[in-house]
């Protein structure tokens, strides 16, 4: 490196957005690649904002902001924005709950019933098999999420398979406040966010955010409030700037602040995910992926290009993604404030890392130009009928997936086009007639509509697909009242 090149390196240097290294071409060809596309993605997928970090040689190479924090206050987005990340929040918990494993604070493979209220863990012997490890590597027979004032109910047996949960996650955190004393929050600030300079980030809401908070958007760009978390959720809760969680993804990839141990236990695959499904409480896996694993707070990926962590958010209005290769120490990490962001993670991540990504197909997300996202466009813009037309013969070959044709009756619902969702609901139906999920989701338009006898038959079919639908028993047991 001659004297001009190193002086350049210095200067550099001096800024945190940015690595200067020997091969810093190769790099920009894929920072120029993402330049030229991310600014046509963004607009085509009528995403507002965005925030791009790319970490290369295990340092934060280049952080890029697009477009703006709110649609009708035009204010941009900046390196200070903050992003609320939605699940993103699991990979930064897990590694402060294995900071507490190192420390002789928690073992692995203790179980956490001992440190939470009995009244918690009442009813179910099954509670006292939990561990930190079951829980981190998503196999506690939770549901993701119980629902308001459920109960939460175990599944199946405690690591016997994957089935994804935010309110595993909460449990732990329950133990975690227990043994350290100290509201989650707290803790994570001392043990994670200083010691890492992550300076922006927190699992409750600050003061500070209210000018840098970017507003989520929805399928129709309309602004929506930031959640302003009072009490930390460690499964979902989190807000930060794409900088500050790269300064993890860096320490991960490093091991800095974990015994090496620990740190091959995280990223170790724990267990193979069902192909099929995320939450999976109700199924027993035909098959595990051959490519999808779980380790403790992170999903792996095994490919040709080697291993990779990766995770994804989804907080509704606000979708996120970080996916990172140890061996080679490059990473990426992405935050959109609006309800499309993940349907151009595919092409953002190809831009910048290439290689085989299978967690995208795992969890089915519809990709900017897929039928399904038109599909739903067409649904905002004309109607559930004209769509239900004008993409009949995708509908037909099965190219509208059903959970697309589900959220489309949905949103029709949401905006009180109750006949419209019925229709959208119906023909889900008729395209899936051996799914639980479709008739559940008929029940519900049929009971909103006040026609509670076809709401009844629908949610009595569906309980006849899947005996372990509770949202059925729960309906068909208010119908009666009714």
């Amino acid at each position: 490196m001659n004297y001009f090149r190193a002086l350049l390196c210095f200067v550099l240097s001096l800024s945190p957005t940015l690595l200067c290294s020997a091969d810093t071409p190769s790099h920009d060809a894929a920072t120029a690649k993402l330049q030229q596309d991310i600014p046509q993605l963004t607009k085509v997928a009528e995403i507002p904002g965005l925030s791009v970090a790319v970490i290369r040689h295990g340092k934060t190479y280049w952080v890029q902001n697009y477009g703006v924090q709110n649609a009708k206050t035009k204010e941009p987005v900046a390196d200070s924005t903050v992003f609320n990340v939605g699940s993103l929040s699991k990979p930064v918990f897990a590694y402060g709950v294995l900071k507490l494993v190192d420390a002789g604070k928690l073992k692995l493979d203790e179980p956490l019933a001992p440190y939470l209220p009995e009244a918690f863990t009442a009813g179910d012997p099954r509670f006292k098999q939990i561990t930190a490890r079951i829980v981190l590597s998503h196999r506690t027979g939770f549901p993701n999420w119980p629902g308001d004032g459920k109960p939460l109910t175990i599944f199946f047996n405690p690591g016997e398979r994957f089935s994804y949960s935010g309110a595993g996650m909460v449990f732990l955190q329950k133990a975690v406040e227990k043994i350290t004393g100290k509201p989650l929050n707290d803790y994570m600030r001392e043990a994670v966010f200083e010691p890492l300079g992550m300076t922006s980030s927190s699992y409750v809401w600050r003061a500070d955010y209210e000018t840098t908070a970017a507003s989520g958007h929805d399928a129709n760009g309309a602004p929506v409030g930031p959640p302003k978390a009072t009490d930390a959720n460690a499964a979902a809760s989190l807000t930060t700037t794409t900088h500050d969680y790269a300064l993890f993804v860096e320490a991960v990839m490093a091991g800095r602040g974990l015994k090496p141990a620990t740190l091959r236990e995280m990223e170790r695959p724990q267990i193979a995910v069902d192909p099929e499904c995320t939450n999976c409480t109700d199924r027993v896996p035909k098959e595990l992926s051959k490519t999808v694993f779980w380790g403790l707070g992170w999903g792996i990926q095994q490919t040709a290009e080697g291993e990779s962590l990766w995770h994804w958010g989804d907080n509704g209005v606000f979708k996120a993604w970080v996916v990172a290769r140890p061996a080679k120490k490059s990473g990426l990490v992405m935050f959109a404030n609006s309800e499309n962001g993940l349907s151009i993670a595919r092409s953002v991540v190809a831009d910048a890392m290439g290689g085989e990504q299978p967690a995208f197909d795992w969890l089915k997300y519809d990709n900017y130009d897929s039928p399904s996202f038109r599909f739903a466009h067409a649904v905002h813009d004309q109607g559930g009928p004209a769509a239900l037309k004008l993409f009949s013969s995708e509908l037909a070959s099965g190219a509208i997936s059903e959970n697309s044709i589900n959220s489309m009756g949905y949103f029709l619902m949401s905006s009180k086009q109750l006949p419209e969702a019925i229709q959208m609901f119906q023909k889900n139906v008729e395209l899936h007639p051996s799914s639980w999920n479709v008739y559940d989701s008929l029940g519900e338009a049929y009971m909103n509509d006040g026609q509670n006898d076809l709401a009844k038959k629908n949610y009595e079919k569906s309980l006849e697909l899947n005996p372990s639908n509770t949202n059925a028993v729960a309906m068909l047991n208010k119908l009666k009242e009714q």
